[in-house]
């Protein structure tokens, strides 16, 4: 990783106003904290047993962001310090969240991942799983849960092509959801639409994203992942 392709892609995004996770899965811990000596706050992992590793060893004021898959199982061991779970795709999720979240004492923000690429691979919510999830979370607050959890907004991983035109269909999908979260919940801060990687976020930029997740451009390619 190198200082100037840091400080090149903050002078692109700070105009914009858009936020910088670096994504730092499969990276060491002296490679992520040559970053943060840049000023970077930032990180996303994708992997609990990577991200807990990493956690114990850098500075406390560091902001991780879990943008991987997450099992419900796995949720205990992130909720007493991750900043953001970007990656929330069912209200079951949501649930284990807020509850190990009460148990630390502590409020977690959460995107909710919106399925907007044609790649089968991918997870997330579609348009009308979106609408029941706010339902259920409005209608479940009145009893007193979802207390710990703060709906800030929502995320979306684009296919992987150079369709300029697919891209911008996908990234419009995502900020209607996001426009829909403003909506459905008035009283929370949902202000962050987390789309755009080191391949399309310029495009993603231009799509209204208020967050990018950069890995490759910031640390070079990655190594075999840990799970």
């Amino acid at each position: 990783m190198q200082a100037s392709a840091y400080q090149n892609l903050l002078e692109k995004l700070s105009p914009a106003g858009v936020s910088l996770l670096a994504v730092s899965k499969t990276k060491t811990a002296d490679e992520i904290r040559s970053l943060y000596d840049l000023g970077q706050r930032d990180f996303g992992e994708n992997y609990v047993q990577e991200l807990v590793e990493k956690q114990a060893l850098l500075p406390g004021d560091i902001r991780w962001h879990f943008i991987g898959h997450l099992q419900t199982n796995k949720v205990k061991f992130i909720a007493p310090f991750v900043y953001m779970i970007q990656s929330v795709d069912s209200l079951k999720l949501l649930l284990e969240i807020d509850k190990h979240a009460a148990k630390n004492q502590r409020n977690i923000r959460c995107l909710l991942q919106m399925f907007i690429a044609r790649e089968e691979t991918k997870f997330g919510l579609n348009a009308a799983e979106l609408d029941s999830l706010i339902f259920m979370v409005n209608e479940n607050r009145m009893e007193g849960k979802f207390r710990h959890v703060l709906i800030s907004g929502c995320m979306g991983m684009a296919s992987l092509t150079d369709d300029q035109k697919q891209l911008r269909s996908e990234f419009n999908l995502l900020r209607s959801g996001f426009e829909k979260l403003k909506a459905g919940f008035p009283s929370d801060p949902v202000d962050t639409l987390s789309m755009g990687m080191s391949n399309d976020y310029s495009l993603a930029i231009l799509e209204g994203s208020t967050m990018v997740r950069i890995g490759s451009l910031l640390f070079g390619e990655r190594s075999v992942a840990r799970k």
